[in-house]
């Protein structure tokens, strides 16, 4: 079989299964989990397959017109270079780690069925994206992604948070949707083609007419899709979902597409020096913020998210100093620990009863209840801090190493100050992610109160995924020397300067959040009665494992939250995200409901004034001829006679003023 057909299978398979699962899912319940697993199984196979054939040398190229269109065509067409053969590796297998621990954490779920096919509709449109050779089939993907987070977030439809965290992950999306579909149809205009071969051909030769707005315009979309300032704020309330939803979204969908396509169409964006800045300034803003804000949440899963905002501004900032392959090293390497994090986090949710870190600090022995997903996720929170030998050290260390590369003046045409914004927020970011990783594992693993609900032991669909991400968590960036011919042939190997600020920074941060966590520990009133405590206990923990909406109360007390010691009088501003949802409440909610209220009344009163109206003057005159009918038949002649003479008179006086003129 060739390597084309191979390639083509990687987004036909989880697609297939989709429409077997939508089809099948209430007929034949038994067929739901095997055509959940086994067509994304079988695509993770294939993608590897492709990986190993591509080999990191020239892409693999193949094209067929869909159908004519008089001007710019429009290709169903395979572009697959090594980023493409790496992300489609990643796509794979965190999908299947998904439908796998989705069997066992979903399994009393009713809406099953259609979950796990649009977790596989999912997969298919996002591998459609990272193969993709055109753009405009891309886009295909790219939007369909969108269709599904919106249902996929909103799964437990029947709560108020998950309706609305749907919609509102829908709606600021698509608001960055519209100026990316206008940048990709400029790009088109200017290059006279869709797809991304011939495009990069164009800008080569310096045929852009417009780089700068067109590298805006598609970043707007990339903003919405990857969660980047200003348009993050979709990604933590998205959190109301299913935690393997969580996990694919974060991990290897939807919010990896935006760095993805800027890593494929990185010329484009390196024709404008704006366009560079303005990216590193997003990517800087967003690590510093995110990284704040993760400090000072309490939802387990809240936290996670804005680890992914930063993470990716990680990414974006990488892009933003003229290094894709940096970029897409700590987007594959992110990919695998995050995965972990969350589907631990799901673990921890089911062990705990709670989402809330608050609660879990008053839980005694949860480490002992889960000790795989205690090893794993410590495995994992070490990758997040960026701390060596594991795979987050040398991707992030990849990153700084491209920044501190512009900002000493030895990349090319990358503006210096892109540099050194994205080098500062980098290892602020790296105190920052090493505090609120340190904060997460001591909150939830070293509780002191009551003893954690026991709800057995957690299934081996669930635990046996743990460790299998745990393996590329830890030795994914020992394995970039071998990729190298993957990521252009570039080395990714740290240097002395930036492993010492980053992972310094790294430390700092951990042992500052552990020292304000023994201080405050130290504070703490302790000893809340062991049956108050019990009472607590029992009322928090539901019968439901996963808390995803409606968060108990945790017990009355104080907490030892390193976060609050950290950011001081700060923490209840970071805590709401900076109040950016309030600031977009001001700026567009209000003005559009206001809007939509004039609407509303000038139709009310103005427009249907003119209906009723019509309606009423027909009444009206219905009403006086109504009148008129008595029945009478004496009246009706009367009438007649009398309408007759006042005819006669009329026309003798007309004949009369005829003859006199």
């Amino acid at each position: 079989m060739t390597t084309t057909t191979l390639a083509a299978l990687v987004p036909l398979l989880p697609f297939l299964g989709s429409a077997g699962g939508f089809l099948l899912g209430r007929t034949a319940p038994g067929f739901v989990r095997p055509l959940a697993v086994l067509p994304t199984l079988a695509a993770a196979v294939l993608a590897v397959l492709v990986a190993v054939r591509q080999g990191g040398g020239d892409p693999i190229l193949a094209s067929t017109e869909l159908t004519p269109t008089g001007s710019v065509p429009i290709d169903l067409a395979l572009n697959i270079d090594g980023f493409a053969a790496l992300v489609a590796v990643l796509v794979g297998v965190v999908a299947t780690c998904v439908q796998l621990y989705s069997t066992a954490y979903l399994r009393e779920d009713p809406r099953y069925p259609s979950y796990a096919a649009l977790v596989s509709l999912f997969t298919s449109a996002m591998l459609l994206v990272v193969y993709s050779g055109d753009l405009m089939v891309l886009l295909v993907g790219w939007e369909v992604m969108g269709i599904c987070s919106y249902f996929l977030v909103g799964h437990y439809w029947e709560t108020e948070a998950a309706r609305s965290a749907s919609l509102k992950a829908f709606l600021v999306t698509k608001l960055g949707d519209v100026p990316f579909l206008i940048g990709l149809f400029a790009l088109a205009a200017d290059a006279k083609s869709f797809e991304i071969t011939e495009i990069l051909v164009i800008v080569r030769e310096g045929g852009l007419d417009h780089p700068t707005l067109i590298a805006l315009l598609l970043l707007a979309g990339v903003a919405g899709k990857s969660a980047q300032f200003p348009l993050h704020t979709w990604l933590p309330d998205a959190m109301a979902g299913p935690t393997p939803v969580s996990a694919l979204i974060h991990a290897a969908t939807m919010v990896a597409a935006g760095v993805y396509f800027i890593a494929r169409l990185l010329p484009v964006f390196e024709a404008s020096r704006a366009a560079l800045v303005v990216m590193a300034v997003m990517a800087a803003v967003t690590m510093i913020g995110s990284g704040l804000a993760a400090l000072a949440q309490d939802d387990i899963k809240r936290v996670l998210a804005y680890s992914t905002v930063g993470q990716l501004g990680y990414m974006i900032g990488a892009l933003a100093v003229g290094d894709r392959s940096a970029a897409v090293f700590h987007l594959l390497s992110h990919g695998f620990f995050k995965a972990l994090l969350f589907l631990g986090a799901g673990v921890i949710i089911h062990a705990a009863g709670t989402n809330s870190l608050s609660a879990m600090s008053r839980m005694d022995g949860l480490k002992k209840r889960i000790p795989d997903t205690f090893w794993t996720m410590t495995i994992a929170l070490l990758a997040l801090a960026a701390l060596p030998p594991f795979a987050g050290f040398f991707s992030k260390e990849a990153v700084l190493v491209a920044a501190e590369h512009a900002a000493t003046g030895h990349t090319g045409d990358v503006p210096g100050a892109a540099g050194w914004l994205v080098l500062v927020a980098g290892v602020l970011t790296a105190l920052l992610t090493a505090a609120y990783a340190m904060r997460l594992w001591l909150m939830a693993f070293r509780g002191r109160g009551a003893a954690a609900p026991d709800h057995g032991r957690e299934p081996f669909a669930m635990t046996g995924v743990l460790w299998l991400l745990a393996v590329p968590t830890v030795g994914f960036g020992l394995a970039a020397g071998p990729l190298a011919d993957w990521f252009d042939g570039t080395p990714l190997s740290p240097t002395l300067t930036t492993s010492v600020l980053g992972t310094g920074a790294a430390v700092i941060g951990g042992f500052l959040s552990y020292a304000l966590w023994q201080r405050a520990s130290a504070s703490t009133v302790r000893g809340v009665p062991a049956a108050v405590a019990a009472a607590e206990s029992e009322a928090e923990t539901p019968e439901v494992a996963e808390v995803t909406h409606d968060h108990p109360a945790a017990p009355a007390g104080p907490v030892p939250d390193p976060g609050k010691a950290l950011l001081g009088p700060l923490y209840p501003h970071a805590h709401v995200g900076f109040h950016l949802d309030a600031v977009y409440d001001v700026l567009f909610v209000r003005p559009v409901r206001a809007a939509a209220r004039l609407v509303r009344f000038l139709d009310r009163e103005v427009v249907d004034t003119y209906v009723r109206g019509a309606g009423t003057g027909a009444g009206w005159l219905g009403a006086l001829v109504r009148r008129a009918q008595t029945g009478n038949v004496q009246s009706y002649l009367s009438a007649l006679f009398a309408g007759a003479v006042v005819l006669a008179i009329a026309t003798a006086v007309l004949a009369n003023l005829n003859a006199g003129s």
